[in-house]
């Protein structure tokens, strides 16, 4: 009996702190949402769209209280791109519920973009664009 508790305890404790970690906020969600969405639009060659860095930390300061969290999360997606695509990428901004929550939007988006590249281009584009992620050339 005396070995039981503990070790239940100790189990619960471990199990506990990734259940924590693997949690997005609402607002994090939406802006990594958003950033997954613009860069499978510049991923699928969308024409007549590029990249808005500017208003993408502006979004994301809106949404998350600060320029310093947007640029967290920007960060953490890059680490998660990188960790996907083999490359080399900084550990210390890796999140694991980054890169699960990016991918399967990813997945969705681009799986569109490819059934009907014409439409979804407009509609993922022009929504970047309103929101500040994309702009036109």
């Amino acid at each position: 009996m005396k070995i039981k508790l503990p070790a239940v305890v100790l189990l619960a404790l471990i199990m506990s702190a990734p259940a924590r970690a693997a949690m997005l906020s609402d607002a994090e969600a939406t802006f990594l949402d958003q950033l997954v969405t613009a860069s499978a639009v510049l991923e699928q060659r969308c024409v007549g769209y590029e990249v808005n860095g500017a208003g993408s930390v502006q979004l994301g300061a809106r949404l998350l209280g600060s320029t310093d969290a947007a640029m967290a999360m920007i960060d953490a997606y890059a680490a998660a791109t990188k960790a996907r695509d083999g490359e080399n990428y900084d550990a210390g901004k890796f999140r694991i519920e980054v890169s699960d929550a990016a991918a399967k939007t990813f997945r969705r988006i681009r799986a569109q973009l490819i059934n009907d590249p014409k439409a979804a281009c407009a509609d993922y584009g022009d929504t970047s664009v309103e929101r500040g992620l994309l702009r036109r050339y």
